[in-house]
């Protein structure tokens, strides 16, 4: 019986993501999955990634979610001042500043923008962050990255870890639907 109880406690700890960082079911070296930080908004939770300082130079998180129905279906993102609204930065912190014109990219074979901010942090701390804003038909996928590097050195890990196989599927998977 001692058991069967303790299987069951195990069971429900790992069902209900309670048992801590997790490796993520990625390909990308040094990442693990860790729970979505942010309150809840008019979006479903999405994905929270948190890559080991030896792996990536330095602090650096991903957070990657679908937000279905919430794109232009003519234009996709259009612009930068689209990702300032969008990429959810203001999850992080309402104090950001854009670094640099944004630049186009693809994104698991989604095309849109990228841009690098200065995030001024609640705590007083600055950190680059990065916003990707792409978009598939009438749905737009959205991440932002914020690290303690440069905003190249976060732009090309964060690009890297979102190009990864098992990203990339999870991406497409779920601008689908699935």
């Amino acid at each position: 019986m001692r058991r069967l109880l303790t299987t069951v406690a195990v069971a429900i700890g790992v069902l209900l993501g309670v048992a801590g960082d997790r490796p993520a079911r990625s390909d990308a070296e040094g990442w693990r999955e860790v729970a979505w930080p942010f309150p809840r908004d008019g979006w479903p939770a999405g994905r929270a990634f948190r890559c080991a300082t030896e792996a990536c130079g330095g602090q650096l998180e991903v957070y990657v979610r679908p937000k279905l129905g919430f794109c232009n279906c003519d234009s996709g993102v259009a612009d930068d001042d689209e990702v300032d609204r969008v990429a959810d930065l203001d999850l992080m912190s309402e104090r950001f500043v854009p670094l640099e014109p944004g630049r186009a990219i693809r994104v698991a074979d989604m095309a849109r923008r990228v841009r690098a901010y200065d995030l001024k942090m609640p705590d007083g701390s600055r950190h680059t962050a990065i916003g990707i804003a792409v978009s598939h038909r009438c749905d737009l996928l959205v991440a932002v990255a914020q690290g303690s590097r440069a905003a190249p050195e976060v732009r090309r890990a964060a690009l890297e870890f979102l190009a990864s196989g098992d990203m990339t599927r999870w991406m497409t998977a779920a601008m689908n639907g699935s």
